[in-house]
């Protein structure tokens, strides 16, 4: 090659250097420099008609009866092998064995990961990615899996329009602890910074799930971080999953998104997206309006408060009418007695009564 032909591609391949930076190392963050509000700017496709999470307004779902129960394969089968537990300085992530997969869509997806999505305790109270009518939740777990019957792996699937299935778990918290959670949170202190890994028993991973996989909201969307693919069908599961207040606290406060050598430690909170724009999409649910309606805890206790003091209004009602009749009954039975007496008493006065004297003709 001459030294001017050289030249001119050397230069060429500088220029494209220049304009196709490698998206890949942007170190990226929820705010700040490089937040999810400058996200497009270096990764075009979060910018896109079909971002994920979304705000789900059950009002304008469309039911759907060809939507069927998911079918979880190999989930509590966790074998011997550890798992690993990674904290990748934007989240918790848990690696999942290519035994586990899902079945209940259209092709058979394997599982790759799980993480979780949380606030920070504050005022705004948010802390899931996906709301509900409006209402976030206080985390959210994700469970990742990639369509193994069209893609060969989780790279290529991922830049697919089908390529990946995620699930959506809602998290609330309550006064009992989830011992199903602890098998993550317990070991949360030894990777608390980015960067870190650590083996972990493995565990039953459908325990972390909702009991109820057969009533749910379907719609087609995207990755919620960075690069933003929209390559993800999802499933927001309409049941909850509650955990204690404490284990909340721990998943707010153990974890830093800087590595252990930095000089300031930053805690990892508020690690979700905003709900993006429904646009054109439309989202299905799983279950009729009559057989969705969900009732909080709150609601059926009043129910059955309601209930109970019916039944003992209603039983002290009777109670008081049954008495009133049985006192009403003797009232009755003296009047009787004395009628019947005093009938007898002037039967016997006209008895007693002389006859008068025979008339004499004059």
């Amino acid at each position: 090659m001459e030294p001017l032909d050289l030249f001119i591609f050397l230069m060429l391949l500088c220029l494209q250097w220049t304009a196709a930076p490698a998206t890949k190392n942007i170190d990226w963050t929820y705010t700040g420099l490089v937040g999810q509000s400058e996200w497009s700017q270096y990764f075009p496709d979060c910018s896109g008609d079909s971002q994920s999470p979304v705000d789900v307004v059950t009002t304008q779902t469309k039911y759907d009866p060809s939507l069927i129960p998911l079918t979880p394969l190999g989930y509590s089968q966790h074998g011997n092998a550890p798992f690993t537990l990674y904290n990748n300085g934007h989240t918790v992530v848990i690696e999942l064995p290519e035994w586990m997969g899902l079945r209940g869509l259209p092709w058979f997806f394997t599982a790759v990961q799980m993480h979780l999505h949380w606030g920070s305790g504050g005022p705004s109270h948010g802390g899931s990615e996906h709301t509900i009518n409006g209402l976030s939740a206080d985390a959210e777990l994700h469970v990742v899996h990639y369509n193994s019957e069209l893609y060969p792996n989780m790279s290529t699937a991922m830049t697919q329009r089908d390529g990946l299935a995620v699930l959506g778990i809602l998290i609330v918290t309550g006064e009992e602890t989830n011992v199903a959670f602890n098998n993550i949170l317990n070991y949360l202190s030894r990777i608390r910074h980015a960067d870190q890994k650590v083996p972990i028993p493995a565990f039953d991973i459908q325990s972390l799930l909702p009991t109820d996989l057969g009533r749910y909201y379907r719609y087609n969307g995207s990755l919620t971080t960075p690069p933003c693919y929209q390559s993800v069908i999802w499933t927001v599961f309409n049941d909850r999953v509650q955990i204690s207040k404490a284990q909340l606290l721990k998943l707010e406060t153990l974890l830093y998104s800087s590595k252990a050598e930095d000089e300031y430690r930053i805690l990892l909170q508020d690690n979700y997206r905003a709900t993006q724009p429904l646009n054109h999409r439309v989202i299905f649910t799983s279950f009729s309006a009559e057989s969705g309606k969900e009732l909080s805890s709150g609601e059926v206790t009043a129910i059955v408060i309601g209930v109970m003091c019916g039944c003992v209004g209603v039983a002290v009602i009777i109670r008081f009418i049954v008495k009133t009749i049985r006192m009403s009954r003797p009232e009755k039975a003296n009047e009787k007695k004395q009628d019947m007496a005093l009938n007898s008493t002037s039967e016997a006065e006209k008895k007693e009564e002389p006859s008068p004297p025979p008339q004499t003709e004059p």
